[in-house]
């Protein structure tokens, strides 16, 4: 009889590693085809190139200490990264979770109690009994039980398959995080410094409209000026003050928004970035590589595509619902009314066996977690299709713009150059008489307009580089990456 049970066992544990060893219930997944261009749609303006994916750190190309020290920081302690970050641990020990569950499991019990049994009962009551019996005594037990589900049918096979694809997609939640984070510090940073340079350029002019203000009064009183060129240099000198609250408005803005970023209270970082400081200039070639190397690089592409390995695979842990569940249970332990015997052997006591469990009248329910799970896989294939599409055009939108600005920036420089050379005609020309003030103050508007609007442009210049940059979905490659990590086929 015990070599019989044996060989139940042994049989049992022969078809359950031939389960493991053979194909699991469900569709196996395959990388999803992704739908990338040859070629950028949009012509690689001058100063971009697709012959080399950008850099890793491409904010170190601005050559600004300052950002670059921002960007460690935030790193180290901004806020969404740390849950992010947390996430993925959860996501990590989930996974352990799924891989314990190939393991027997055991339990193991210990109890000591008193009894008292009724005289009256049926079984004892019909019993000559000596009057010294005893219906009062103690039992005393210790065990162990174990039991083992068999993955026949893969089940386990394929929620431990989707709980890695789950904490793969959270590593890539943590990437698509700090590619965030790295883009927000760097475009505030350049606002910041936008905004400081905009208001050097505001006050230089208030200054230089507070002389010509003063200058239009000295020749009113000498009779060589009118109230109404007083008037309107007055009015000028009050649209350039009206211009200052603003960008001092946006130049707070940006420290306080800086100063979250680092997980620190808003005004923390002012004493640090008050000094002003030039906008970064942009390298003079930027790669960009092919639209093939982003559906390689971007974290949310890469995310959608563990997302949609996830699900696939719970269309198996699904349908091993309609197979039946074989495990091996068994117990050992030694129990006894005393404990002075409790180890002997006349105490000890086991079982062991299979156990079979069949959900036999559930097909219906099963059938409809099988139809259920089968649209969840269909919807996030179709996420991560839209979110293959939305990552090109986000691309493309960054290059048209990155192009049109250098475009702009190039007219406003120009724009700046003929401004002066107006401004100092009109100045020269008024001084002779051949020119009345309206001219110069015209020619001082149009100069100060060109000059804000062309270190709007410079910041503009680099904000459009980074959302470039981040299109891209560069930044987070130095960080580590979970073993087999499977990354998106190009076509």
């Amino acid at each position: 009889m015990m070599m019989s049970w044996l060989q139940v066992i042994r049989s049992a544990v022969l078809a359950g590693t031939a389960g493991i060893a053979g194909c699991a219930v469900g569709p196996d997944y395959h990388a999803a085809p992704g739908t990338s261009p040859a070629a950028w749609n949009s012509p690689v303006a001058q100063g971009l190139s697709d012959r080399a994916p950008p850099p890793k750190s491409w904010w170190a190309s601005f050559n600004d200490s300052e950002l670059d020290s921002l960007i460690g920081r935030a790193v180290q302690a901004n806020l969404d990264l740390r849950v992010a970050e947390a996430r993925m641990r959860q996501a990590r020990a989930i996974r352990g979770g799924s891989a314990a569950d190939f393991a027997p499991v055991v339990d193991a019990s210990a109890s000591a109690a008193r009894a008292r049994q009724s005289k009256n009962q049926p079984l004892l009551g019909a019993l000559p009994l000596p009057p010294d019996f005893s219906f009062e005594y103690s039992v005393y037990q210790v065990g162990f039980d174990a039991s083992w589900e068999i993955d026949l049918f893969g089940g386990k096979r394929r929620a431990l398959e989707a709980a890695t694809a789950d904490w793969q997609g959270a590593i890539e939640a943590r990437n698509d995080a700090l590619v965030s984070l790295s883009a927000e510090v760097a475009r505030n940073y350049v606002e910041l410094r936008g905004a400081q340079r905009r208001l050097g350029i505001a006050r230089r002019n208030l200054d230089l409209q507070r002389e010509a203000l003063d200058l239009t009064r000295a020749r009113l009183q000498g009779g060589m000026d009118t109230d109404l060129d007083v008037s309107r240099t007055a009015a000028l000198l009050a649209d350039v003050m009206a211009a200052i609250p603003p960008l001092e408005t946006a130049e707070r803005a940006a420290m306080y928004a800086l100063a979250v970023l680092l997980a620190r209270q808003p005004g923390e970082l002012v004493g640090e970035l008050s000094a002003s400081a030039g906008v970064p200039a942009a390298p003079p070639e930027v790669p960009i590589g092919l639209p093939s190397d982003l559906l390689r690089r971007r974290p949310d592409v890469r995310r959608a595509e563990r997302q949609l390995a996830a699900e696939t695979a719970r269309i198996g842990v699904a349908k091993s619902e309609w197979f039946p569940k074989i495990s091996l249970t068994g117990d050992a332990g030694a129990e006894s009314v005393s404990v002075g015997n409790w180890f002997e052997p006349g105490s000890r006591f086991w079982s062991i066996g299979p156990n079979v469990q069949w959900n036999a009248l559930e097909f219906g329910r099963v059938r409809a977690q099988v139809r259920a799970q089968t649209a969840v896989q269909e919807a996030a294939l179709a996420a991560y299709q839209k979110t293959v599409l939305m990552s090109l055009q986000e691309a493309e939108n960054a290059i048209v713009a990155y192009a049109q600005e250098q475009n702009r920036h190039r007219a406003l420089t120009d724009a700046v150059a003929d401004d002066r050379r107006s401004l100092d005609l009109a100045d020269s020309m008024y001084r002779y008489g051949r020119v009345n003030f309206l001219d110069v103050l015209d020619a001082r508007r149009s100069l100060y307009t060109s000059e804000d609007q062309l270190a709007l442009s410079d910041q503009a210049v680099i904000v459009d580089l980074v959302a470039l940059y981040k299109a891209l979905g560069g930044g987070w490659e130095s960080l580590p990456q979970a073993p087999g990590l499977a990354t998106p086929a190009a076509p």
